[in-house]
């Protein structure tokens, strides 16, 4: 059988304006163009079934000379266009791959990444997309580079198109973090060259993450799974995201500017091409954002990050790569104002807030890691990875809000149309807090893969060591006409006259924790894959299981230990049809040992013996890849289920999480996700996502309510199109619709009595951008001579300018005991231009 690994893409082609409305009727224009050449391009790496390159590969067509891949295994072919060519890959230790490629449009690019194998000689008809089809086997899903690049989103990245994919809800704008499938943001793993990395650990608002860790400029693939994934990940509940990033083939260079900030990286590699190297620098700029807030600040945010990736190839046998990263984020806030309105048409009623104070946040990561990949023979390969992250955290605040909460004048044509006319509660709040955490986490893991015939054996043995060193130093004191509200327990119930009132007066909230603890992990993993035949049919195996062991040291804590496995399948079927059909079954048994923050209650003492939360997870897949309007497209569907046991509750505002440190819930979560894919406008991918979701958990046998990340309905489409009449000229779309989540609960409230939930979340962004130079735009002379690819745009962040919620903020009314539900809006509609550029 041909094993490729490869990806199409073509240049501009007419597409019908009548289909292309039908089916986008809100989009504004619909364009095509024809590209005139006589020529088209391959290129790519050629591969051993390790999924290691091989050098000094002859890639050959029709007798003619071709080229011969480099000591990275990368080749460059241009071969005739619109004819049938058949393209030869011949090696010394391999066994010959003869393949044939039908006719590519010209000026079109077409990357193919052959598999040599050393027993098979491979014959075969190039298919399409063909590297995504050996993705969907494993229930993964292949999202381009090219587009993370380039559609619009307040945090563009790789988060950006996740949350455009069905089952994956982000109602933040100004967040990285996202939720799958009903579970939350801790519940997603998160590898960048087969090395885990991590995210910061004090962040509580999406306008404080800076930078997520993935730099797309660095990235070569991107694949992502939502659940039922093998063995081989590891031990978290909800979801895959395996980054690539990639190693330059010659000299490159690349600028990303804009109102948000800069993004640069260089790429190279040596002479002899042993040594490969990229560098990126990254700054961040939120002020845009935060200043069109409903809250008038003084906001001076600074996110900055250099990463690079290394690579040098000693021999054919042996190679060593490092991965760094250094982040250094900070956060200064200084409230000044607020006005929110809310209530109805009939009853106005507003917020007003006047603060004095201010925040000031840091958060400074340092990472480093080794991989060494060591190919022992044709049927062996063994890796090695030894990793390194420091962060240092600092969350400082005292923040005096003084607050009314009144009728609005709503007389349109009075000159006070807005203002708070009569006051019906008013009040103030202290919030402070000194909040240090330093957290060291050292991993040392071997993994090897043998493949005999048709089966692949892949095992792993990984040793974690994670020192967390934390002091908790918060309180919130609430005044309401003079008088300091207690918090609601019973050592402060006042049941005056009948007995008198002798309670101290303390803080509304109050915790004060210092935390010294290392928690020791090792774990492993052992598969097998199989790809063969049920009668004309084409059957792909996976069975593996994992093993997790944990322990929780600490000053002052009793040590504990667990241990869990977790088994895992996947089935896929190809059956012998005229239509392209996968089916996929796949599941098992998940845990998530608890990591620091699971073993944290909402008091900031650390519970050791916090139990690993289990998942048992099924989900049933359908693929289905057809042509329309002679172009390829795919229907991905899905159906799920998972039954949780051992639940550590937790509640969730903004993006910080407090959990109970408990296991004492159950919950379940069932849904359906739908995608369709394809090129709507020739040469692009777009697609077009719908998901449905329910999850509830059950807390100490009280019954079923509403879990914090319970979204329903989810809709989406990313569109890229151009217009015909001026075909450098390109638009990008991203909107998304989700239904609201539930609006969480006051402090010491009981969840089971707050079962309300937050507006729809639905917002648009579009990109337009103007091509000046690419390759086939190349300047010979004058100073645009110097870049490789220009292009200037303008995006419109939420066009609509919906006002969306993330929480609420409960005030209270002393005089008439009412407690109000206000709504913190995100971003409104924000204007940015923004130019890249390759060198």
């Amino acid at each position: 059988m041909l094993h490729l690994k490869q990806h199409f893409s073509e240049n501009k082609h007419i597409i019908d304006l009548k289909t292309s409305i039908l089916t986008f009727l809100f989009l504004l224009f619909i364009s095509t163009t024809t590209v005139f050449a006589q020529n088209a391009t391959i290129k790519g790496l050629v591969l051993d079934e390790n999924d290691q390159p091989i050098s000094n590969v002859n890639v050959t067509y029709g007798g003619e000379n071709g080229a011969i891949t480099d000591l990275n295994g990368f080749y460059l072919l241009k071969i005739p266009a619109n004819q049938e060519v058949v393209i030869t890959f011949s090696h010394i230790s391999n066994k010959n791959i003869q393949l044939t490629v039908k006719e590519i449009r010209p000026n079109s690019e077409f990357e193919l990444n052959p598999v040599m194998k050393t027993d098979i000689e491979q014959i075969g008809v190039v298919e399409l997309m063909s590297r995504k089809k050996r993705k969907r086997v494993e229930g993964i899903t292949t999202i381009s580079p090219e587009a993370i690049r380039k559609i619009p989103g307040a945090n563009a990245g790789v988060e950006t198109l996740l949350k455009s994919l069905p089952g994956v809800s982000g109602n933040n704008e100004l967040s990285t973090q996202y939720a799958v499938r009903g579970g939350n943001y801790d519940e997603n793993l998160v590898y960048v060259n087969e090395i885990e990395v991590y995210r910061p650990f004090l962040v509580r608002s999406g306008q404080q993450e800076g930078l997520s860790f993935v730099n797309s400029d660095l990235t070569r693939s991107v694949d992502f799974s939502a659940g039922g994934f093998q063995a081989k990940y590891g031990d978290k509940l909800s979801s895959v995201l395996d980054i690539k990033y990639r190693r330059p083939t010659s000299f490159e260079a690349s600028a990303d500017l804009s109102l948000l900030g800069a993004n640069v990286s260089v790429g190279s590699k040596s002479k002899n091409g042993k040594l490969t190297g990229i560098i990126g620098l990254r700054y961040r700029d939120n002020s845009l954002f935060v200043n069109s807030k409903q809250t008038e600040t003084n906001f001076k945010p600074t996110f900055a990050d250099v990463q690079t990736y290394l690579t040098y190839k000693f021999n054919d046998k042996f190679e060593l790569g490092f991965l760094g990263n250094l982040a250094i984020n900070k956060y200064s806030y200084e409230p000044l104002t607020r006005q929110t309105n809310f209530g109805t048409l009939a009853d106005p009623v507003a917020l007003l807030v006047f603060y004095d104070g201010q925040e000031e946040d840091r958060y400074d990561t340092y990472f480093g890691a080794l991989k060494g990949t060591y190919v022992v023979s044709d049927n062996y390969t063994a890796k090695l990875i030894g990793s390194i992250y420091h962060t240092k955290e600092q969350e400082y605040f005292d923040i005096l809000a003084e607050y009314r909460i009144g009728e609005v004048n709503s007389n349109i044509g009075d000159e006070n149309l807005g203002e708070v006319e009569f006051s019906e509660g008013i009040g103030s709040q202290l919030t402070h807090a000194r909040n240090d955490l330093d957290a060291l986490i050292i991993n040392l893991e071997h993994k090897g893969i043998i493949s005999l015939d048709e089966d692949r054996y892949e095992y792993g043995v990984k040793y974690t060591h994670e020192d967390i060193r934390d002091r908790v130093q918060e309180y919130e004191i609430i005044d309401s006409a003079g008088f300091s509200i207690r918090p609601p327990l019973e050592d402060f119930i006042n049941d005056q006259p009948y007995n008198p009132y002798d309670s101290p007066i303390v803080p509304f909230t109050d915790i004060r924790a210092i935390n010294d603890v290392q928690i020791d992990r090792l774990s492993g993993f052992a598969q097998w894959s199989r790809r063969t035949t049920l009668g004309n049919s084409e059957l792909w195996l996976n069975a593996g299981v994992r093993a997790h062991s944990w322990t929780v040291n600490g000053t002052g804590i009793k040590s504990n230990t667990e241990i869990v496995f977790s088994p895992r399948a996947q089935v896929t079927l190809k059956p012998e049809w005229e239509m392209d059909m996968l089916f996929r079954l796949s599941g098992g048994l998940y845990h998530q040992p608890p990591f620091y923050r699971e073993l944290r209650d909402s008091t900031g003492t650390v519970i050791p013996d916090v139990k690993a939360q289990q998942s048992i997870h099924i989900v049933l897949g359908n693929d289905y890849s057809f042509n329309l309007w002679g172009r390829p497209f795919t229907l991905n569907s899905e159906l799920y289920y998972k039954k949780l046991t051992d639940v550590n509750p937790y509640t969730l505002e903004n993006v910080r999480i407090r959990y109970r440190a408990k296991n004492n819930a159950e919950a379940y979560a069932y849904g359906a996700d739908f995608r369709l894919a394809g090129e709507f406008v020739p040469g692009t991918e777009s697609w077009v996502s719908v998901g449905y979701l329910k999850t509830e958990e059950n807390i100490e046998d009280r019954g079923y309510i509403f879990r914090p990340t319970d979204q329903r309905l989810k809709f989406s489409v990313l569109f890229q199109d151009y217009v015909k009449v001026i075909p450098d000229l390109k638009l990008y779309l991203n909107l998304t619709y989700n239904t609201g989540l539930p609006g969480g609960s006051p402090s010491y409230a009981d969840p089971y009595d707050f079962q309300t939930r937050l507006p729809d979340y639905k917002r648009v962004d579009i990109g337009v951008n103007y091509v000046i130079i690419n390759e086939d735009k190349l300047r010979s002379s004058g100073w645009l001579s110097i870049f490789k690819e220009l292009t200037l745009g303008a995006e419109i962040y939420n066009i609509f300018d919906v006002q969306n919620s993330i929480t609420n903020t409960f005030v209270r009314d002393v005089s008439s005991k009412v407690q109000y539900a206000i709504p913190n809006f995100l971003t409104p509609r924000v204007f940015n231009v923004r130019a890249t550029m390759k060198f």
